[in-house]
C-alpha cells in the first residue's frame, strides 16, 4: 500500500490487553485439545491390545499387530496432513473466523465418536475408530494454521512471539492432561474392578470393564474443545484479513475497536480502499514467479526445518520403553493386569510431559521476543544433534543400570531442547513471514511438511529401530538397524535441520507487512500481478 494502513499500525503498538489473554486461552484450548487428542492413543493401545487380541495361555499380553498399531497410532496424522493443506487454503479464501468453528465442531463429534463403535468384532473396533480418528485429525490439522495465522494477526508486534508461542505451549498442558485424565480414569476402575496379573492366570480373558476405559479417555477429547466453541464464534475476524485481504479498513477499525477498547480513527486514504482501488496492490499468487522470488526460500526454510525437526520429535516412542524399563516406572506386561498396565503407562508420560516437554515450551515464551526466532531455533537443533550423539555413540554404555539415570537425564534434555526450539518456532514463524492474502496456506503448508516428518519419525524409525538379531526384534517386526544406528541417523536429522535454518528469517520486532512487503508502494508493485 502507499502508506501504512493507520489500524494495523494501531495493533502494533497496542498496549498488552486483557482480550490478548482471552484470545491466546481460546486458541490455546484448541491446542490443548489437539495434543491431548493426539497423545492420548499412545496411553491406551496397549489395552486395545490386551482387550482385542488376547490370546489364552500366550506367555505375553495381547497386543496390537504391527499394522493394526501403526494404523490406529498413524491415521490422524495422516488427517492432521490433509487437514493442515486444505483448511490452511480455505482460511485465507473465506477469512479466518468462517472457518475456525468448523475444526472445531469436527474436533468434538469426531471425540466423541472415536469412542463408539458399530460393533464387538476386533476388526469393526479398529475400524471404526480409525474411520473417526482420521476426521479428528482433519480438524486438529485445520486449527495448526488458523490458531497461529489469528494470533499473529491480533498481537503487537512487541509481543507477538509470546503470543504465538504460548498458543503452541498449550500443547504440553494436552500431553500433561491425556495422562492425568487416563491415570485418574484406570486408577478408578482398577480400585473397583481388581484384577490379579496377566501371568497368574493367562487363560484369564481381559475384564470387560476394561473396555469403557480407553473410550472414556479418548471421548474426554471433546470437553475442552466444546467449552471454547461460544468465544470461538464471538471472535471478530482478525483486522489484517479484513483490511489487507477483503480489503475493508472501515470495519477492520471498527473490529479492532470493540475489542481491544481503543478508537481509531481512519484517515482519507483508508476510507476510500475498495477492491476495486486495490487492483494493482501486490496480488501475486503462490505459484508466481514473483513469490518465488520474494519468499520461495522462504517457504522452503519453513517446510523443511519442519519436517526434519517432527522426524526427531516423534521418534520419542523409540526409547520411551527403554526409559520407562530402565528408571523401572514400567514392569514387565505380563507381572501387571490390564488396567494397572494403564495407570503407570499414564503416570510415566504424566512425568516425562511435566518434566521435559511443558518446562521447554514456557521457556520459549519467557525468552522468544528477546533471544529471537532464529538464534532459538538454531541452538534447539544444534543442542538436540549434540544430545542425540551423545545418546547413540556410548548407547551401550547409557544401557548398563548404574548409568541409566544419565540416560533419562539426555533423554529428557533433548526433548527440553525440541520444546524451546524448532518445535516452537516452526509454528511461529510461518504465521509472520508471509502476506496476509497467503499466510493461512503457507502456515499449512508448512505444518503438513512438518507430519509428514512425524509419519516417518514415528513409524519409519519404528521398524529402523528394530533390533538386528531377528530373536530381540518386537513381536510381528522385521529386524532392522538397530536403536543406536537410528540414533545417529537422527543426530544427522538435526543437523540437517540447522542447516535449514539459515533460510529462515528473523522476524523479531518487525510488523506483520513489514516483513512480507505489504506497505510497500504501489509503483513498486504494479507489474506483480499473476
Amino acid at each position: 500500500m502507499s502508506q501504512q494502513v493507520g489500524v494495523l499500525n494501531a495493533l502494533d503498538i497496542a498496549k498488552t490487553q486483557w482480550y490478548h489473554f482471552t484470545a491466546i486461552i481460546i486458541a490455546g484450548m484448541g491446542f490443548f485439545t489437539d495434543a491431548y487428542d493426539l497423545f492420548c492413543i499412545s496411553i491406551v493401545t496397549k489395552l486395545l491390545g490386551r482387550i482385542y487380541y488376547h490370546i489364552p495361555n500366550s506367555p505375553r499380553p495381547g497386543s496390537l499387530p504391527p499394522n493394526i498399531a501403526a494404523a490406529v497410532n498413524g491415521v490422524a496424522f495422516c488427517g492432521t496432513l490433509t487437514g493442515q493443506l486444505f483448511f490452511g487454503w480455505l482460511g485465507d479464501k473465506l477469512g479466518r473466523k468462517k472457518v475456525y468453528g468448523i475444526t472445531l465442531i469436527l474436533m468434538v463429534v469426531c471425540s466423541i465418536a472415536s469412542g463408539l463403535s458399530f460393533s464387538d468384532t476386533p476388526k469393526a473396533v479398529i475400524a471404526t475408530l480409525c474411520f473417526f480418528r482420521f476426521w479428528l485429525g482433519f480438524g486438529i490439522g485445520g486449527d495448526y494454521p488458523l490458531s497461529a495465522t489469528i494470533m499473529s494477526e491480533y498481537a503487537n508486534k512487541k509481543t507477538r512471539g509470546a503470543f504465538i508461542a504460548a498458543v503452541f505451549a498449550m500443547q504440553g498442558f494436552g500431553i500433561l492432561g491425556g495422562g492425568i485424565v487416563a491415570l485418574i480414569v484406570s486408577a478408578a476402575f482398577n480400585n473397583r474392578f481388581p484384577a490379579p496379573p496377566y501371568m497368574d492366570n493367562p487363560n484369564r480373558p481381559t475384564i470387560p470393564e476394561a473396555d469403557y476405559v480407553w473410550r472414556m479417555v479418548l471421548m474426554f477429547g471433546a470437553i475442552p474443545a466444546a467449552l471454547t466453541y461460544y468465544w470461538r464464534m464471538k471472535m471478530p475476524e482478525t483486522a489484517r484479513y479484513t483490511a489487507l485481504v477483503a480489503q475493508n479498513a472501515k470495519q477492520a477499525a471498527a473490529d479492532m475497536s470493540k475489542v481491544l477498547q481503543v478508537h481509531l480513527e481512519l484517515n482519507e486514504y483508508e476510507k476510500n480502499i475498495t477492491t476495486e482501488s486495490n487492483e494493482n496492490q501486490n496480488r501475486f499468487g503462490l505459484f508466481s514467479r514473483e513469490f518465488a522470488k520474494r519468499h520461495g526460500l522462504h517457504l522452503l526454510g519453513t517446510t523443511t526445518t519442519w519436517f526434519l525437526l517432527d522426524i526427531a520429535f516423534y521418534s520419542q516412542n523409540l526409547f520411551q520403553k527403554d526409559i520407562f524399563t530402565a528408571i523401572e516406572w514400567l514392569p514387565s506386561a505380563a507381572t501387571m493386569s490390564e488396567l494397572e498396565e494403564c495407570f503407570k503407562i499414564a503416570r510415566a508420560q504424566t512425568l516425562i510431559a511435566l518434566c521435559g516437554t511443558v518446562p521447554g515450551y514456557w521457556f520459549t515464551v519467557a525468552f522468544i521476543d528477546y533471544l529471537g526466532r532464529f538464534f532459538i531455533q538454531l541452538m534447539g537443533f544444534i543442542m538436540m544433534t549434540i544430545f542425540m550423539f551423545a545418546l547413540a555413540f556410548p548407547y551401550n554404555h547409557w544401557k548398563e543400570k548404574p548409568h541409566r539415570i544419565g540416560f533419562v537425564v539426555m533423554y529428557s534434555l533433548t526433548f527440553f531442547f525440541a520444546n524451546f526450539g524448532p518445535n516452537s518456532t516452526t509454528f511461529i514463524v510461518p504465521a509472520e513471514i508471509f502476506p496476509a492474502r497467503l499466510r493461512s496456506t503457507c502456515h499449512g503448508i508448512s505444518a503438513a511438511a512438518g507430519k509428514a516428518g512425524a509419519i516417518v519419525g514415528a513409524f519409519g524409525f519404528l521398524y529402523a529401530a528394530q533390533s538386528k538379531d531377528p530373536k530381540l526384534t518386537d513381536p510381528g517386526y522385521p529386524t532392522g538397524i538397530g536403536v543406536k544406528n537410528a540414533l545417529i541417523m537422527l543426530g544427522c536429522v538435526n543437523f540437517c535441520g540447522a542447516l535449514f535454518t539459515l533460510l529462515v528469517p528473523e522476524s523479531k520486532g518487525k510488523s506483520l507487512e513489514e516483513l512480507t512487503g505489504e506497505n510497500e508502494g504501489d509503483d513498486k508493485n504494479e507489474n506483480t500481478h499473476v
